[in-house]
């Protein structure tokens, strides 16, 4: 057993290093980009250095432990650990989190502060999907919020402050939900409160007192993921902030809220979980139908990129509830698939930015013989957003339709009512993503715009955008790299269900 801690440097590294950049010289931007973005890598050799040396990819139980009183007085731990599912996450935030620096470059007012907050949500998100106390977990849910409040109020468009403090209203308050959830569960039970992951795995609990911690986490998460009707943060947010912060919104923040959705209602409280993954599959469709009908009516580009988010995790809530293995495994899969291609999607759309300085697709048109680069990988990934075969997003959903069919759990009739649902979804995706496409690089010619705005994508945007591409057709191509790293995990969580 390896007893260095790997997992504390990772959570300590780059908040540490994000202080430091405060002793900077007051005009080095250069320098600040730079050594962001050499901490963001550093940190990312590491986690896969440790991950391919000291991670036993068979076994399900968690590894890397570490086990800490942290605070004496309270009786407080730091306590963290991995295990297959964990990894997956974590490896998407080191690689989005280090391309959203790269992505942030031609950001110069308040570099200091900005840097410091990227590397701040870093350290939160990996603390995050590393932790194995419900009170430590809790604390890395709310050191994320302060960050990306202060991203989207300083470096957002013109109505920043209004999506910034309703950002803030909907994810303090599900944090409220959280945090007495995970009092609740600490305190039942036990002569003394105990936040430790595997304790509380092991507690059973009344059926109405499971409920009640079951509903408190669901309101917390669905506001973080988004579900509806606890959504409507998310594309007020999207359509103001910089798409550097888009990237970590879209490719890692909304992961969390899926993440907890697994870690703590799923494997804590799996009787809770049988019971309302029936009403929670009819939400995740009509989610997926809703979002696909209301995307194609958003006059904002990023706004209807946010609104095919929205759709996409209607997919995720729905592998999660069809209480199969291929249905997990699809949703895991599918966790990981959006974090690409919804980060490429956004730096695209913010790329399109910088040149035309428009965000209506009705004042676009006629971008593709002056942008060809940027035509090019924005088509591909919005058709890999679209599920296209070879594609990470075509296995992701195709294989939650299977987990929900395969599923044990619902009757014949009712399994394909809603796959035949979902399908109506699958078909409307196409719409409104072409249709965007369309109003973007084909339609009318910008009579209005100087033509100077029209240089096509750098090397360093080329770079970002082929860097997140690899690993969507990686994926499509080959897409037993990541069942291999969650199959055993995703067996033991559905052993509660099954065996208990």
């Amino acid at each position: 057993m390896n007893s260095f801690p790997w997992l504390t440097i990772f959570v300590v590294l780059p908040i540490v290093a994000g202080l430091l950049i405060f002793f900077f010289p007051h005009r080095g931007n250069k320098v600040i980009r730079w050594y962001t973005l050499y901490i963001c890598i550093v940190e990312l050799l590491l986690i896969t250095y440790a991950f391919s040396y000291y991670f036993q990819f068979e076994d399900p139980l968690i590894q890397l432990a570490e086990d800490y009183k942290w605070i004496p007085f309270f009786d407080l731990y730091w306590r963290l650990g991995i295990d297959g599912f964990s990894l997956g996450p974590i490896l998407l935030t080191g690689f989005i989190t280090t391309l959203a620096t790269l992505a942030a470059w031609p950001i110069t007012r308040d570099s200091k502060l900005f840097n410091f907050l990227m590397l701040a949500m870093y350290s939160a998100q990996i603390g995050l999907f590393s932790s194995q106390d419900l009170l430590l977990f809790f604390i890395m849910w709310e050191l994320e919020l302060l960050p990306v409040y202060l991203l989207l109020s300083m470096w957002g468009g013109k109505k920043r402050l209004y999506s910034a403090t309703k950002f803030i209203l909907y994810t303090a308050g599900g944090s409220v939900f959280l945090l007495m959830g995970t009092l609740g569960i600490a305190l039942y039970g036990y002569n003394e409160p105990t936040f430790n992951f595997e304790t509380s795995a092991n507690q059973s609990y009344p059926v109405g007192l499971e409920i009640f911690f079951y509903i408190g986490f669901l309101i917390a998460f669905a506001v973080k993921s988004p579900i509806i009707p606890l959504h409507t943060w998310l594309p007020d947010t999207h359509g103001e902030a910089h798409y550097s912060t888009c990237m970590l919104l879209a490719g890692i923040l909304l992961k969390m809220g899926a993440y907890g959705l697994i870690r703590i209602n799923m494997e804590l409280l799996p009787h809770a979980h049988s019971i309302f993954s029936s009403w929670l599959i009819i939400i995740g469709v009509m989610q997926i139908i809703y979002a696909a009908s209301t995307s194609p009516g958003q006059r904002n580009l990023k706004k209807r990129i946010a609104y095919s988010s929205v759709s996409h995790m209607g997919f995720i809530i729905i592998g999660i509830c069809s209480i199969s293995d291929m249905g997990l495994n699809g949703a895991i899969l599918q966790i990981l698939s959006h974090g690409f291609i919804g980060a490429a999607l956004f730096f695209l759309a913010g790329t399109g930015y910088d040149r035309i300085r428009r965000l209506y697709l009705d004042e676009m048109g006629g971008m593709a013989p002056l942008m060809p680069k940027l035509f090019t990988t924005f088509s591909i990934l919005s058709l890999a957003s679209l599920a296209l075969p070879g594609m990470s997003g075509f296995f992701a959903e195709l294989i939650v339709f299977f987990g929900l069919i395969s599923g044990q759990k619902y009757l014949l009739t009712t399994k394909i009512l809603i796959t035949i649902v979902m399908a109506v979804g699958m078909i409307l995706t196409p719409i409104y993503l072409l249709s965007m496409l369309r109003q973007m690089f084909y339609g009318y010619k910008l009579f209005n715009a100087p033509n100077s705005y029209f240089f096509d994508s750098g090397p360093r945007e080329l770079f970002v955008s082929i860097s997140i591409l690899l690993p969507v057709i990686s994926i499509g191509i080959y897409p037993d790299f990541v069942f291999s790293l969650s199959i055993d995990r995703v067996e033991a969580i559905l052993s509660n269900y099954f065996y208990r």
